[in-house]
């Protein structure tokens, strides 16, 4: 139970050449992660302000339909 067996040791062979292996690399992922973060922050604010549209595109219509 205390020692590790191969494949622990290709799990940390893997991290250790993926903070080293080469410049750049880690701060290129996050970069690319946080570029996703706000693409998907975009869409939903993008989607709040269609619905708030067309909440009010159905209160303009329900008032020209309403008795005068």
């Amino acid at each position: 139970m205390g020692g590790l067996s191969w494949f622990h040791w290709m799990i940390v062979l893997v991290v250790v050449l993926l903070l080293f292996g080469g410049r750049g690399k880690i701060t290129q992922i996050m970069g690319d992660f946080a570029k996703g973060i706000n693409a998907f922050k975009k869409g939903l604010k993008e989607d709040d302000k269609t619905k708030a549209a067309e909440g009010e595109n159905a209160k303009v219509i329900e008032q020209d339909k309403a008795p005068g």
